[in-house]
């Protein structure tokens, strides 16, 4: 994806509420599952990870996204924004 469809999914997200919560025990078989389950039903979701450290969060988010087949699209603080396309799109991303 380019750096425009990237922006437009980001403006998405930014009124959506976190649908999973990772807690300090860090990613589980449940969470993962969690994570999948949400993205088939909504394409984007925002996740929120409630650890303090800065780099296990950016190294859960590309866990998250290598083990889903998904896109990081942003991540602020401790909130993850992710994208995976469903078989049937609900979220139309501009081509250009």
């Amino acid at each position: 994806m380019n750096s425009k469809q990237i922006s437009y999914l980001r403006g998405l997200a930014h009124s959506l509420n976190p649908v999973v919560m990772i807690s300090t025990k860090g990613l589980s078989e449940a969470v993962m599952k969690e994570i999948n389950v949400n993205l088939d039903a909504h394409e984007l979701i925002k996740i929120k990870v409630m650890m303090d450290d800065k780099a296990l969060r950016a190294q859960m988010l590309a866990d998250i996204c290598t083990q889903t087949h998904a896109l990081a699209v942003h991540q602020i603080g401790k909130q993850l924004v992710i994208y995976r396309q469903s078989t049937k799109p609900k979220i139309v991303v501009p081509q250009k």
